[in-house]
């Protein structure tokens, strides 16, 4: 099944829900990056949280950064998503693994440790909004819905799941159901739902059942009035960076870096920390860069 979000309301536009599958952004990033079991998990599950959060903003090329920053080795996880669908990510340390916990499940919330988590919104002009919440599981799904609570004073609850075999990813993603101010007097409701959401084995589950994000949504809300949305939007991997990225970075460097670089290295490698691309410069770039440099240093006198 393709990569892909829906969205739905319920109990009169008291209840938001997203859904979200992510098994191929999910495999790319794993292969991308070569992450471990756990590694893959984490960021897998980081990033369709970004996604989920990312839907619910307005403004075309708004995006959502989670950065974790947990003392386990992991070394930490950076993800930005976009509310066009897209997301890029990766963890400090994609080798490292961890045995399961004493669930028998991978063991995120080891590789995390203790620490926070740092959410920004651009939400496509002014100044970004920016929190910071403590760790409470190192899960991921258990820290960003205390983020939504504490941060954005929005009761939530967040389903994240990330299977692995040896041949790669087979399931990913996640549900997003959120009590609207609306519905927050309705301690019935809350409960129902709370206690419905709780009920649940996992996400991955239910897509290797055969599951479609409707048929979840159905389950889940069908008896509370939900209304999904018929718009689906697809999902992938993508990163923005660019060769001309790249050497605009290195001219940022000054003339006589670029003078060192040319005749200790004969020119430069970059890679992208977000999608592991390896970018080479060759002396002759390099040189073209001092030229410029030059050029507007003249220009300016």
């Amino acid at each position: 099944m393709a990569d892909q979000l829906i969205r739905a309301t319920a109990a009169d536009g008291g209840i938001r829900a997203v859904g979200a599958i992510t098994t191929r952004l999910t495999e790319e990033a794993r292969q991308r990056h070569q992450m471990s079991y756990v590694a893959t998990a984490a960021l897998g599950r980081t990033m369709t949280a970004g996604l989920l959060m990312a839907s619910n903003m307005k403004r075309t090329g708004s995006r959502v950064n989670i950065r974790v920053k947990g003392d386990g080795p992991l070394g930490g996880i950076l993800i930005d998503a976009g509310l066009d669908g897209t997301v890029r990510g990766y963890v400090g340390n994609p080798a490292v693994e961890l045995p399961p916990n004493a669930k028998g499940k991978l063991d995120v919330g080891g590789a995390v440790g203790d620490g926070f988590i740092y959410v920004v919104r651009d939400i496509g002009y002014g100044y970004p909004y920016s929190s910071t919440v403590e760790i409470i599981s190192g899960e991921i799904g258990d820290d960003v819905a205390h983020y939504l609570v504490t941060s954005e004073q929005t009761p939530s609850a967040l389903v994240l799941g990330v299977f692995v075999e040896p041949g790669g990813v087979t399931a990913a993603g996640g549900l997003l159901v959120q009590v609207l101010p609306k519905a927050a007097r309705d301690e019935a409701l809350i409960e129902t739902l709370e206690s419905r959401v709780a009920a649940l084995s996992g996400f991955t589950p239910l897509l290797q059942a055969g599951k479609s994000l409707t048929e979840i949504f159905q389950d889940l809300l069908g008896d509370m009035g939900v209304n999904i949305f018929p718009e689906t939007q697809m999902l992938r991997f993508h990163c923005g960076c660019s060769f001309d990225r790249v050497l605009g970075a290195l001219k940022m460097l000054g003339e006589a870096e670029l003078q060192d670089m040319i005749i200790k290295d004969n020119g430069a490698e970059a890679t992208c920390d977000f999608c592991g691309t390896v970018y080479q410069a060759s002396s002759d770039h390099l040189a073209q860069l001092i030229v410029d440099l030059q050029a507007e240093s003249s220009a300016t006198r």
